[in-house]
């Protein structure tokens, strides 16, 4: 499950943590429908995201160590991302961060 702890409320009843690199590298790349992934750094990175064979829109927040949202961007089929320096990145479905705002703490 993935919360906003700041707001009391449910971003997702779902989650798969992707720590290995070719689970970052794959993320949703292929897959027919969006679901929520959180990559997990060593330490706080630079992280771009692409959306290369992603053929839908998500959601994305970057958190730092804190687990505090520093930027959230919706993405488009086979765009690309800003470079934010982040430890987690949270992939969500459209829509799903739509009550998300920078600034906000989320639990997963």
């Amino acid at each position: 499950m993935i919360q906003n702890k700041t707001k009391k409320f449910v971003i997702s009843n779902e989650k798969k943590i992707c720590t290995s690199l070719f689970s970052k590298m794959k993320g949703l790349m292929f897959t027919s429908k969006p679901r929520s992934l959180v990559f997990v750094n060593r330490k706080e990175i630079p992280t771009p995201i692409h959306m290369m064979f992603v053929f839908y829109p998500i959601d994305v927040l970057w958190l730092d160590n804190d687990k505090k949202v520093v930027h959230k961007q919706t993405l488009k089929p086979f765009g690309l991302s800003d470079n934010i320096v982040a430890k987690y990145v949270v992939e969500l479905p459209a829509g799903a961060a739509n009550k998300v705002s920078v600034g906000d703490t989320i639990k997963f």
